[in-house]
């Protein structure tokens, strides 16, 4: 076990021990995975992809149970929302913003939207009625992103969201330093919101060198998927398990066209492992035999045109584990990497 802990201002924000953030992953992540993480003192969010206000309250009560939080008090985990879905669910015969706000989530985040400042502003006219507040946060890749998510938004959080990066994100995003730098430049500690790095981060090294390169804290996903507690599937999973680290994700839209999640902001598109459906878009193969392709190994079982998600840190990892031992791992490594630079300064 650690001797020591990490502290920073997101884990003072979040009343957590371990400045690590489980990214909302559709598909992915549910309330058994942001519970263990949460419980292992991280923090964990649930992501609300397309699941009804029902669907969302029941894993949150199930996150309560899992984490023994009363009724009455703030559940400890999040809610990730993604703007284009909120724009259709929040003018349905199902909303789902206020049903999930009335269970108390500790956190909501908040991605790829046109106008997700419209949805922030109903979470703080929705607190200002009550004692909980919501700490909000907001993905972005870009330093104009960033200033009007923090001045006109007031977001509590801002996602410094890197290329390398598994799962969607800003097509033309800066790698994640460059991102944290520019970031840090515009918005200095201390000024604005708090910044969370995220982007091919599976080690502690790396979240350490984050940390020292100004972020408060870091969101991992790909990391996560090594987990018992992910849902991916097990061929998903064994995909995960065989990827290398050279040219082993792509960007590009044509998961989401195969996989009819299309309706992602201009200028944004998703990564994940490079397979046969790359294959298939690069050679040319119109939608119609495209999805036909896709459809049909689906039915038969195949695992050439599985949509795995995933970032470019994906070949660092190589074995399933619970997610406390991923955290604690992660924690363990942070602390050894902080130390070792420490020890680099010399009194002169």
């Amino acid at each position: 076990m650690p001797t020591n802990t990490i502290n920073t201002p997101l884990t003072k924000l979040l009343n957590v021990q371990i400045p690590i953030i489980l990214a909302p992953m559709a598909f992915a992540a549910s309330a058994d995975l942001a519970s263990a993480v949460t419980k292992a003192g991280a923090f964990g969010f649930i992501p609300a992809s397309f699941h009804s206000s029902a669907e969302l309250k029941q894993e949150l009560n199930k996150a309560r149970k899992i984490l023994s939080t009363a009724q009455d008090e703030p559940v400890p985990v999040g809610i990730g929302f993604i703007g284009w879905i909120l724009d259709k669910t929040e003018v349905s015969d199902d909303p789902r913003l206020e049903a999930v706000l009335e269970e108390k989530p500790v956190a909501l985040w908040f991605a790829f939207g046109d106008d997700l400042g419209k949805y922030i502003k109903r979470v703080r006219v929705y607190d200002s009625k009550r004692e909980h507040k919501t700490v909000v946060f907001v993905i972005v890749s870009t330093v104009e992103d960033a200033l009007k998510a923090a001045n006109e938004w007031g977001a509590d959080v801002l996602v410094a969201q890197g290329i390398e990066a598994g799962g969607h994100g800003h097509a033309d995003a800066p790698p994640l330093l460059t991102v944290l730098e520019a970031l840090n430049r515009a918005i200095p500690p201390g000024s604005g919101p708090l910044i969370v790095a995220a982007g091919g981060i599976s080690t502690g090294s790396q979240i350490a060198a984050l940390l020292t390169a100004g972020a408060s804290g870091v969101a991992l996903g790909t990391r996560f998927l090594f987990t018992n507690e992910c849902i991916y599937s097990p061929p998903q999973k064994d995909a995960l398990i065989n990827a290398g680290l050279v040219d082993s994700t792509v960007r590009t839209l044509a998961f989401d066209e195969v996989g009819r999640t299309m309706g992602w902001p201009a200028k944004h598109d998703g990564r994940a492992l490079n397979n046969d459906i790359m294959k298939d878009a690069r050679d040319g193969l119109g939608l119609e035999e495209r999805l036909k392709k896709f459809d049909e190994g689906k039915m038969k079982g195949e695992t050439e045109r599985l949509i795995v998600w995933a970032g470019v840190g994906v070949g660092l990892s190589d074995s399933i584990k619970p997610a406390e031992d991923v955290v604690r791992e992660l924690q363990i490594e942070s602390i050894g990497a902080l130390r070792r630079a420490s020890g680099l300064l010399v009194a002169q």
